[in-house]
């Protein structure tokens, strides 16, 4: 995206650098990555990266409705409707690639947004390693707003631990030693001194959950929720808690924003980054199929997405699940980083942390060139996968 600083890069690139970037990555993180690391961060301008972060935020304050609100109340599922909701999330996702105009412009287009957490340590981890072992310039900036890395480790613990003693608060996830998001969780506990814990491992009493370390219950005063309600139904785990009951415990994002701000959401929008979307259920007269892509509402890392579905895949879904998918509009993403194979598309995460208020804090960018961004349509290529983003501070 920025020809000099591309060409530069490409031409100082070296096998050797990339092994002992995958190295150091496994030493920071404080275990291997299992997804695939790009062999290179990308380099967008500032107005760019900017632009995105504003589109993102437009969107954002578009759902603080009364209206919407009560729309997205029947997404959530009453087992998961967690009391004592806060009124906006503390976490969200805005997703976007890049589309060429009628006048050949490079626009930003929505893919998708949601209101849970990302990589947040893990991210700023992999820029930092990006710009120690390839020398990068140091005028390059990954942090958002004008933040530094310890004004953004303040504002993470801010969400994270809050007032709370660290051993009180909790990363929650589904077996999390063999998620591929471990390394997030490793750096999480480094940086914040909170430990992870298995979700069937929490034990409830009264109104309070607990942990175990060391033989000692440990009470839980507030929860930094990565489980992904999916997967919860999808291995159908049985909790000593639910969901849906009064607890003393707050949440570092509370969870029914992950089923308000997602893809149910796309369909309320309006704004000229968002592709034409639609509930599958209020779909009265198909659109041409082949510009479209069918996705469910709530999956993660693209499992159940259809490119352009034919009508028998739409007709095969039965009646009553309608309504758990959406049609979106097709968009052709401009392969804009140049590298060794051609030039290459990139999704750019815009993540964003809303404490007092809502601010951007990194980009997480990911390469492809297959039909999709996701590792499973670029299998066995080079130079695509999960990456960083930087731009000039000046």
């Amino acid at each position: 995206m920025i020809p000099s600083l591309r060409q530069d890069f490409n031409e100082r690139f070296t096998s050797a650098k990339y092994q002992l970037f995958l190295k150091r990555m496994a030493e920071r993180c404080g275990a291997p990555v299992e997804f695939r690391l790009a062999e290179t961060p990308c380099f967008f301008p500032k107005a760019l990266l900017e632009q995105m972060a504003q589109y993102g935020a437009e969107l954002i304050h578009q759902l603080e409705t009364p209206e919407y609100h009560e729309a997205s109340s029947r997404a959530i599922p009453p087992e998961f409707n967690v009391p004592n909701e806060t009124p906006h999330p503390m976490f969200i996702q805005v997703d976007f690639g890049l589309v060429k105009d009628a006048s050949g412009a490079l626009q930003p287009k929505l893919v998708e947004l949601q209101g849970f957490p990302s990589l947040y340590a893990y991210q700023a981890v992999l820029s930092q390693v990006y710009l120690e072992i390839f020398e990068l310039d140091k005028n390059l900036r990954y942090l958002h707003g004008g933040m530094d890395w310890e004004s953004y480790q303040t504002l993470l613990r801010q969400a994270i631990v809050g007032k709370h003693d660290p051993q009180n608060v909790i990363l929650m996830e589904i077996d999390p030693l063999h998620q591929k998001t471990l390394p997030d969780f490793l750096v999480t506990e480094k940086l914040l001194g909170i430990p992870t814990v298995e979700i069937t491992d929490i034990e409830k009493q009264g109104r309070g959950l607990f942990y175990k370390k060391d033989g000692k219950r440990i009470p839980i005063r507030r929860i930094y929720n990565r489980a992904i309600v999916d997967e919860l139904v999808r291995k159908k785990l049985k909790l000593n808690f639910r969901f849906d009951e009064e607890l003393d415990v707050e949440w570092a994002g509370h969870p029914n924003w992950y089923f308000r701000m997602s893809k149910f959401s796309l369909p309320y929008l309006r704004h000229k980054s968002v592709p034409k979307t639609y509930f599958l259920d209020r779909v009265s007269e198909l659109p041409d199929l082949e510009k479209y892509v069918l996705k469910p509402l709530f999956s993660f890392a693209g499992l159940g997405v259809l490119i352009n579905p034919t009508k028998e895949d739409l007709a095969a879904i039965p009646k009553d699940k309608r309504g758990d998918y959406i049609l979106q509009e097709r968009m052709e993403f401009e392969p804009v980083i140049e590298t060794p194979f051609g030039g290459t598309k990139a999704e750019i995460r815009i993540m964003y942390i809303w404490v007092d208020k809502l601010l951007p804090v990194l980009t997480i960018v990911r390469m492809g060139r297959g039909k999709m961004m996701g590792v499973d349509h670029n299998k066995n290529m080079e130079w695509v996968g999960s990456s960083a983003a930087f731009y000039p501070s000046s």
